[in-house]
C-alpha cells in the first residue's frame, strides 16, 4: 500500500461523539450529525479522534460508533476510524472490527502515557501493519503522547507496508514542513492551515489537506478545498479565514483549549447551531455559562467574516 491506494484528500473532520447528559451515547443524535456532516459535502469523516472522545468510551462503544458511521455514511465518502491504544493487540482487535465493517482505514497514534523511544515507535507501528489489513493513517499527536514524531521516524514509518497518510499535529511548523518534504512521494500528508500557505501546498506543492476539528461551520470548511480545487483562490481564503478565525478564538497554537476544554467547545458550537453536539463525556467537562457566551460571541462573530 501508498499514498495512492487510498482517495483521502481535502478537508476529513475529526468529529465529535455526542452524549446525553447521564452519559450515554445518544445514538440518535450520533445518526443525524453523520447524515448532517455528509449533506455539507465533507470529503472524509474520521471517527473516534481526539475530538471524538475515544478515550472515556468502552471498546463496544467504539465497535458501535464504527459499525454504525459506515451503516449511515454507506461508503458516500471515506471514513476513517481511531483506533489509538496504548497496545497493538487492542489496536488490531478495534481494527479487526473496522476491517468487518468495510471503513476505509485507520488513525493510530503513538501509545497515550507511555512516551515510548523511537524504536519502540517503530516496533508498534510495524507490528499493527503486519497485522491489519487496512491502510493506516498515522497520527502524530505530540499534545496527547508527549511525543513529537522525527523527520527521520516518519521517513521509516512511511516505507511501512499498510501506511498511507499521517496526520500531522506537531505544532512546530518547521518540522511540519520538513517532514512533508521527506514523506509526501510515499504517503499523503495533511493538517495544513487553511490560508493562503495551505492554499499553495496543497494546490501546486502535493499536499492532501486538512483533518481538522468537528466541521463546526459546515460546507465553509470543505469548499476551502473544493475551490482550491477549481483555481478559485479569492473564494477558497474567502471560506479559509472564517476556518482560521473559529481556530484563533477557540485554541492555541498546540491545539489546547483556550477555555475549557476542545471537546467541550466544539460540541456547544454545534449545540449553538442547531446540531446534536450534545454533552461531553467526563472527565472532559460541560463549559460554564460564562464560557457558552464565549462560543457564541465567536460563532456570531464569524458570520461577518
Amino acid at each position: 500500500m501508498d499514498r495512492n491506494t487510498v482517495d483521502w484528500k481535502g478537508y476529513i473532520p475529526a468529529i465529535t461523539t455526542p452524549f446525553l447528559e447521564n452519559g450515554e451515547v445518544d445514538w440518535e443524535g450520533w445518526e443525524e450529525l453523520l447524515h448532517w456532516l455528509v449533506d455539507e459535502g465533507m470529503h472524509g469523516l474520521l471517527v473516534n479522534g481526539t475530538t471524538g472522545e475515544w478515550f472515556s468510551q468502552s471498546v463496544e462503544e467504539q465497535k458501535e460508533l464504527f459499525r454504525t458511521a459506515s451503516k449511515h455514511v454507506n461508503n458516500r465518502i471515506p471514513v476513517i476510524v481511531g483506533c489509538t491504544a496504548y497496545t497493538a493487540d487492542q489496536v488490531v482487535d478495534l481494527a479487526k472490527t473496522a476491517s468487518e465493517v468495510n471503513v476505509s482505514g485507520i488513525l493510530v497514534a503513538p501509545p497515550p502515557y507511555v512516551v515510548p523511544n523511537e524504536e519502540e515507535v517503530f516496533a508498534y507501528y510495524e507490528e499493527i501493519s503486519d497485522r491489519v489489513d487496512l491502510p493506516i493513517c498515522i497520527y502524530n499527536w505530540p499534545r496527547g503522547t508527549n511525543v513529537d514524531l522525527s523527520v527521520d521516524l516518519l521517513t521509516r514509518l512511511a516505507k511501512l507496508d499498510k501506511v498511507v497518510a499521517v496526520k500531522n499535529s506537531t505544532p512546530d511548523f518547521g518540522h511540519f514542513i520538513k517532514a512533508f518534504y521527506a514523506v509526501k512521494d510515499e504517503i499523503r500528508y495533511f493538517g495544513f492551515p487553511m490560508n493562503d500557505i495551505g492554499y499553495e501546498y496543497v494546490k501546486n506543492l502535493g499536499g492532501d489537506g486538512t483533518m481538522g476539528a468537528g466541521a463546526i461551520l459546515g460546507r465553509v470548511h470543505p469548499d476551502f478545498y473544493n475551490y482550491l480545487w477549481e483555481g478559485n483562490k479569492e473564494e477558497a481564503l474567502k471560506n479559509g479565514r472564517k476556518d482560521a478565525f473559529l481556530f484563533s478564538q477557540f485554541f492555541n497554537s498546540d491545539f489546547s483549549a483556550k477555555y475549557g476544554s476542545p471537546q467541550s467547545i466544539t460540541k456547544e458550537a454545534l449545540n449553538l447551531r442547531g446540531l446534536p453536539g450534545g454533552y461531553p463525556r467526563k472527565p472532559i467537562l460541560p463549559l460554564t455559562e460564562q464560557e457558552k457566551e464565549f462560543v457564541k460571541v465567536t460563532l456570531d462573530e464569524v458570520e461577518g467574516i
